[in-house]
């Protein structure tokens, strides 16, 4: 398990109250013992003009599990804050939900890599991203 705090499901969508995440209807799903999975509606606060999910609406559900898991995956006082982020938006979603599954791909002493997958609800990849994080 690459976990070093202590959580529950409930602990971490409570995190939630109040931001972006409860904005736009995020909810943490699942933790395993090294990925932690959301979901995220495709409705009118996260769609673009034009019918379909908003690529930064993607975004901002991988920054989110990315932030989250290398939150988790450290100890005491230390935080984390996303250094970098990118997206390749595969393919358009226009209703339902999409998941995020986010794993590691380095943890380091400072620094953390994680990828993020989002599938629509017939578990078709929307996007791929991939997200750094420091430990500060």
């Amino acid at each position: 398990m690459i976990w070093q705090r202590p959580y529950t499901l409930e602990e971490i969508n409570s995190w939630s109250k109040n931001s972006i995440l409860s904005h736009l209807g995020i909810v943490m799903l699942s933790i395993s013992d090294d990925t932690i999975e959301a979901t995220m509606p495709v409705d009118q606060r996260t769609m673009q003009p034009f019918g379909l999910l908003h690529g930064g609406a993607s975004v901002v559900l991988a920054e989110s599990l990315g932030s989250i898991a290398g939150y988790l995956c450290t100890q005491g006082e230390q935080k984390v804050v996303g250094t970098e982020i990118n997206a390749s938006h595969i393919r358009p979603v226009s209703s339902g939900k999409v998941r995020g599954v986010c794993s590691a791909i380095h943890l380091g002493r400072r620094q953390q890599v994680w990828s993020i997958k989002i599938f629509d609800e017939q578990l078709k990849l929307s996007c791929i991203c991939r997200l750094t994080t420091a430990i500060i």
